[in-house]
């Protein structure tokens, strides 16, 4: 293979809807530079040899990372084509990753050993980098003046299958007002995420909300209902920032309260802060545009681009290991 170290930084600055935008065209990310057949055109790009399918499937809070990087890798291989989808974590691990169907899946969980077993089972050898770090966020409507800040305890009375139905019955002094809930689907990593870390394990997930792997569906709903709440990726609150409010989250009732942001995130003060992945089949690195995209993903996961989305980059060190490991794998 043709491994050329140098790259230039391209970076990439999400405005407010940005990210609905690129969420309605998600599965239709094409290389415009490639015909129906194939082929190249002359525009630029493709003259480097490189070319073929490489094929992005999994996590929604992942998606945005792995669309950005598809769309400035396409732009240097005129004749590859990267195609990203957001299935979900779960999702794209059990239909298409591990079932064989796809080169790679983001993930905002580790995989699961039921996952490992299944991807085993196809002879699919999954290798995990990390390639960012998220402020899982807690959004509710605007006008919902009455909360800024929520303990694990409260979050976990609102999103457990109980009796909790309105915003009186977490506080007396909150309002008679319905909870319209918003939030991922079970095929999601960020409701395994929040199910484990905050829900808790010996707690069912409340049935009593509206499901879906479009983030920006969340948004909407907590926008449209006064009562609304719901949670996903960093990056979708901060490109809706003025349609919905964070609120601040603290693990126990005696804590201080921290806002979700990336700072927070990074060094770790912020309770709901998590790693964000992908695994990427080793048999599908032997192919040369399998290999360099997801070289060039790496290498770029620890640069502006990523914290320009609204997630933390790597850190230097992280992306060395990614780089080390996927040379090992690669051989």
């Amino acid at each position: 293979m043709t491994r050329d170290p140098n790259r230039d930084v391209s970076r990439r600055k999400f405005i407010a809807g940005g990210l609905a935008g690129v969420t309605a065209l998600s599965g239709c990310v094409q290389n415009t530079r490639r015909d129906a057949w194939g082929g190249g055109s002359d525009d630029g790009g493709g003259g480097d040899g490189l070319s073929g399918q490489v094929i992005v499937k999994g996590s929604s809070t992942v998606f945005p990372i792995s669309d950005t990087m598809a769309e400035k890798f396409m732009e240097e291989h005129g004749e590859v084509n990267v195609t990203v989808d957001p299935t979900g974590s779960g999702g794209g691990f059990e239909n298409w990753f591990c079932a064989g169907d796809s080169d790679i899946n983001g993930a905002s969980r580790p995989i699961t050993d039921a996952e490992v077993e299944q991807c085993t089972t196809n002879d699919v050898e999954p290798i995990e980098f990390q390639v960012a770090g998220d402020a899982l966020t807690m959004a509710v409507n605007n006008d919902a003046e009455w909360v800024e800040c929520m303990s694990f305890e409260e979050l976990r009375q609102i999103w457990s299958d109980n009796d909790v139905t309105h915003w009186s019955d977490v506080r007396d002094d909150w309002p008679d007002r319905k909870l319209e809930l918003y939030g991922p689907a079970s095929t999601s990593g960020t409701f395994d995420w929040f199910n484990e870390n905050v829900v808790g394990e010996e707690t069912n997930h409340t049935t009593d909300y509206q499901p879906t792997e479009e983030d920006e569906t969340i948004v909407r709903g907590i926008r449209d209902n006064e009562g609304g709440m719901g949670y996903f990726g960093y990056a979708y609150y901060n490109s809706n920032s003025e349609a919905v409010k964070a609120i601040d989250v603290k693990v126990e009732a005696d804590e201080e309260c921290t806002p979700p942001s990336l700072p927070n995130a990074k060094d770790g003060s912020y309770p709901m802060a998590r790693p964000l992945f992908i695994y990427v089949a080793e048999s599908a690195l032997q192919r040369e545009e399998v290999y360099e995209y997801v070289r060039y993903y790496l290498e770029q996961s620890e640069t502006d681009v990523v914290q320009d989305i609204g997630y933390v980059p790597s850190s230097a060190e992280q992306r060395d290991e990614n780089l080390a490991k996927l040379e090992e794998v690669a051989g």
